[in-house]
Protein backbone atom coordinates (compact mmCIF):
# COMPACT_ATOMS: atom_id res chain seq x y z
CA UNK A 1 0.00 0.00 0.00
CA UNK A 2 1.01 3.31 -0.92
CA UNK A 3 0.27 6.39 0.83
CA UNK A 4 -2.25 7.50 -1.70
CA UNK A 5 -4.06 4.03 -1.29
CA UNK A 6 -3.58 4.80 2.69
CA UNK A 7 -5.16 8.18 2.09
CA UNK A 8 -8.14 6.81 0.20
CA UNK A 9 -8.70 4.39 3.05
CA UNK A 10 -8.66 6.60 5.94
CA UNK A 11 -9.89 9.85 4.29
CA UNK A 12 -13.26 9.39 5.71
CA UNK A 13 -12.29 10.40 9.07
CA UNK A 14 -9.68 13.00 8.74
CA UNK A 15 -11.03 16.45 8.17
CA UNK A 16 -8.13 19.21 6.78
CA UNK A 17 -6.01 20.96 9.56
CA UNK A 18 -5.98 19.74 13.19
CA UNK A 19 -3.31 17.55 15.05
CA UNK A 20 -3.09 13.69 14.13
CA UNK A 21 -1.02 11.17 16.02
CA UNK A 22 0.31 8.19 13.54
CA UNK A 23 0.56 5.78 16.73
CA UNK A 24 3.12 2.67 15.55
CA UNK A 25 4.31 5.07 12.42
CA UNK A 26 6.51 2.45 10.87
CA UNK A 27 8.44 3.51 7.76
CA UNK A 28 5.67 6.31 7.16
CA UNK A 29 3.04 5.21 4.72
CA UNK A 30 -0.32 5.86 6.75
CA UNK A 31 1.93 9.39 8.34
CA UNK A 32 2.53 10.69 4.55
CA UNK A 33 -1.27 10.05 3.93
CA UNK A 34 -1.85 12.13 7.05
CA UNK A 35 0.23 14.42 6.44
CA UNK A 36 -1.65 15.20 2.53
CA UNK A 37 -5.37 15.03 3.91
CA UNK A 38 -4.40 17.47 6.67
CA UNK A 39 -2.56 20.29 4.38
CA UNK A 40 -0.27 22.66 5.68
CA UNK A 41 -2.47 23.99 8.42
CA UNK A 42 -2.12 20.02 10.48
CA UNK A 43 0.31 18.89 11.99
CA UNK A 44 1.24 15.06 12.26
CA UNK A 45 3.07 13.23 15.57
CA UNK A 46 4.69 10.26 13.74
CA UNK A 47 5.27 8.07 16.94
CA UNK A 48 7.26 5.11 16.67
CA UNK A 49 10.19 3.22 18.30
CA UNK A 50 12.36 1.74 15.93
CA UNK A 51 15.22 3.41 15.22
CA UNK A 52 15.32 2.66 11.56
CA UNK A 53 11.89 3.35 10.82
CA UNK A 54 12.22 6.99 12.90
CA UNK A 55 15.32 7.56 10.72
CA UNK A 56 13.19 7.01 7.52
CA UNK A 57 10.05 9.11 9.32
CA UNK A 58 12.56 12.24 9.79
CA UNK A 59 13.52 11.96 6.38
CA UNK A 60 10.26 12.21 5.49
CA UNK A 61 9.68 15.42 8.08
CA UNK A 62 12.19 16.91 5.60
CA UNK A 63 10.80 16.33 2.72
CA UNK A 64 7.42 17.26 3.73
CA UNK A 65 5.78 19.79 1.17
CA UNK A 66 3.97 22.80 1.64
CA UNK A 67 0.78 21.22 0.66
CA UNK A 68 1.14 18.81 3.45
CA UNK A 69 1.02 19.19 7.15
CA UNK A 70 4.17 19.42 9.86
CA UNK A 71 5.61 15.98 10.74
CA UNK A 72 6.56 15.76 13.94
CA UNK A 73 8.76 12.74 14.99
CA UNK A 74 8.90 10.77 18.15
CA UNK A 75 10.69 8.08 19.09
CA UNK A 76 8.53 6.07 21.87
CA UNK A 77 6.22 3.08 22.23
CA UNK A 78 2.67 4.21 21.55
CA UNK A 79 1.48 1.63 24.25
CA UNK A 80 3.15 3.85 26.93
CA UNK A 81 1.97 7.68 28.13
CA UNK A 82 2.81 10.10 25.77
CA UNK A 83 3.83 13.64 25.76
CA UNK A 84 0.97 14.62 22.99
CA UNK A 85 -1.07 17.99 22.78
CA UNK A 86 -4.78 17.57 22.78
CA UNK A 87 -5.39 15.63 19.72
CA UNK A 88 -8.14 15.71 16.76
CA UNK A 89 -7.54 12.33 16.12
CA UNK A 90 -5.09 9.51 16.90
CA UNK A 91 -4.36 6.85 13.78
CA UNK A 92 -3.31 3.21 14.97
CA UNK A 93 -2.38 1.55 11.28
CA UNK A 94 -1.09 -1.87 11.53
CA UNK A 95 -0.43 -1.14 14.83
CA UNK A 96 -2.79 -2.52 17.66
CA UNK A 97 -1.85 -5.77 16.40
CA UNK A 98 1.16 -6.28 17.64
CA UNK A 99 0.17 -5.64 21.54
CA UNK A 100 -0.32 -8.51 23.37
CA UNK A 101 -4.60 -9.02 23.90
CA UNK A 102 -5.31 -8.31 27.15
CA UNK A 103 -3.29 -4.79 26.84
CA UNK A 104 -5.42 -3.74 23.67
CA UNK A 105 -8.17 -2.47 26.10
CA UNK A 106 -5.60 0.39 27.92
CA UNK A 107 -3.79 1.20 25.33
CA UNK A 108 -7.09 2.25 23.46
CA UNK A 109 -8.30 3.81 26.56
CA UNK A 110 -4.62 6.11 27.23
CA UNK A 111 -5.12 7.27 23.55
CA UNK A 112 -8.49 7.93 23.80
CA UNK A 113 -7.28 9.94 26.97
CA UNK A 114 -4.99 12.60 24.11
CA UNK A 115 -8.32 13.17 22.63
CA UNK A 116 -9.37 16.71 22.24
CA UNK A 117 -13.64 16.87 22.39
CA UNK A 118 -15.07 15.90 19.17
CA UNK A 119 -11.29 13.69 18.50
CA UNK A 120 -11.39 10.58 17.02
CA UNK A 121 -9.47 7.03 16.83
CA UNK A 122 -9.08 5.31 13.22
CA UNK A 123 -7.61 1.49 13.37
CA UNK A 124 -6.07 0.07 10.41
CA UNK A 125 -5.88 -3.47 10.80
CA UNK A 126 -6.78 -6.86 9.09
CA UNK A 127 -10.12 -8.69 9.07
CA UNK A 128 -9.87 -12.22 10.35
CA UNK A 129 -7.12 -12.91 9.96
CA UNK A 130 -5.22 -15.78 11.45
CA UNK A 131 -2.16 -15.20 14.08
CA UNK A 132 1.62 -15.04 12.77
CA UNK A 133 4.92 -13.96 13.68
CA UNK A 134 3.85 -10.27 11.40
CA UNK A 135 0.45 -10.00 13.37
CA UNK A 136 0.83 -12.12 16.34
CA UNK A 137 -2.38 -10.40 18.26
CA UNK A 138 -4.76 -10.24 15.05
CA UNK A 139 -7.40 -7.15 15.68
CA UNK A 140 -10.68 -8.47 13.15
CA UNK A 141 -13.46 -6.07 13.21
CA UNK A 142 -15.53 -7.70 15.52
CA UNK A 143 -12.60 -8.14 18.47
CA UNK A 144 -12.23 -3.89 17.83
CA UNK A 145 -15.84 -4.20 18.83
CA UNK A 146 -14.97 -5.54 21.91
CA UNK A 147 -11.80 -3.91 22.79
CA UNK A 148 -13.83 -0.52 22.31
CA UNK A 149 -16.07 -1.93 24.47
CA UNK A 150 -13.76 -3.05 27.10
CA UNK A 151 -12.21 0.60 27.01
CA UNK A 152 -15.49 2.55 27.45
CA UNK A 153 -15.30 3.80 24.14
CA UNK A 154 -18.15 3.95 21.59
CA UNK A 155 -19.36 4.22 17.55
CA UNK A 156 -17.26 1.70 15.68
CA UNK A 157 -17.69 2.57 12.24
CA UNK A 158 -16.12 0.85 9.37
CA UNK A 159 -14.92 3.53 7.01
CA UNK A 160 -13.32 1.55 4.57
CA UNK A 161 -11.74 -1.75 3.26
CA UNK A 162 -8.69 -2.33 0.83
CA UNK A 163 -7.03 -5.73 -0.53
CA UNK A 164 -3.84 -6.39 1.41
CA UNK A 165 -0.40 -6.88 -0.93
CA UNK A 166 0.28 -9.56 2.12
CA UNK A 167 -3.11 -11.58 1.76
CA UNK A 168 -6.33 -11.14 2.91
CA UNK A 169 -8.52 -7.72 3.34
CA UNK A 170 -7.67 -4.56 5.82
CA UNK A 171 -10.43 -2.60 6.89
CA UNK A 172 -10.43 1.49 8.67
CA UNK A 173 -12.58 1.92 11.39
CA UNK A 174 -13.23 5.28 13.37
CA UNK A 175 -13.81 4.59 17.07
CA UNK A 176 -16.04 7.00 18.68
CA UNK A 177 -15.18 9.06 21.90
CA UNK A 178 -15.53 7.80 25.60
CA UNK A 179 -18.82 7.22 26.65
CA UNK A 180 -20.15 9.98 29.26
CA UNK A 181 -20.87 9.05 32.35
CA UNK A 182 -23.52 11.04 34.59
CA UNK A 183 -22.59 12.13 37.57
CA UNK A 184 -24.89 11.51 40.77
Amino acid sequence: MDARDAARLVAPAVDVGGIWADLGAGHGTFTAALANLLGPAGTVYAVERDRSAVTSLETLARRARDQSARIVVMRADFTQPLALPPLDGALLANALHFVPNAEQPGVLRRVAERLASGGRIVVVEYDDRPASRWVPYPVSLARLAQLADEAELRDVRPIGRAESAFGGTMYAAHVGQAIERVRA
